[in-house]
């Protein structure tokens, strides 16, 4: 990935932040800056709380050029709880414990050097099992 197009991703991957349209409300993501419920134009920015379910999943066994040393590992069709659906690798999970239904939080993780073990580090959003805690907010 060339360094300017990291740099633009970078609220998106890190932070999850996608739109709202300011017409109808609907949240999503990524930013498309043209709302795809209603056809204006959406270019507010919003930040997802990052929590949500499993909707769907699947288990990686050959994993493509540059996700070798990670396989197998699982990724799900997650529901934010804010509406809209996103594909992320999950995290911090043995693959035979997931689950449809299971509720899980966004963090950021190192996804994949690009290049050498010298070039570009990239992380991004991947998702892990939330456990409500009662002093959580």
């Amino acid at each position: 990935m060339e360094i300017p197009r990291h740099w633009r991703l970078k609220k998106q991957r890190y932070g999850l932040v996608g739109e709202v349209c300011p017409h109808c409300d609907h949240k999503i993501f990524p930013p498309r800056d043209v709302c795809p419920n209603c056809g204006d134009e959406a270019k507010d920015l919003f930040a997802f709380s990052g929590k949500g379910e499993v909707y769907s999943y699947t288990t990686i066994y050959e994993a493509p050029a540059g996700y070798e040393t990670q396989a197998p590992y699982t990724v799900a069709l997650v529901k934010l709880e804010e509406g809209p659906m996103v594909t992320a690798q999950l995290t911090d999970v043995d693959n035979s414990e997931v689950q449809i239904g299971m509720p899980v939080e966004m963090v950021t993780r190192k996804m994949r050097n690009d290049g050498d073990e010298r070039g570009l580090i990239v992380y991004g959003y991947k998702f892990r099992p939330y456990r409500y805690m009662p002093n959580q907010a």
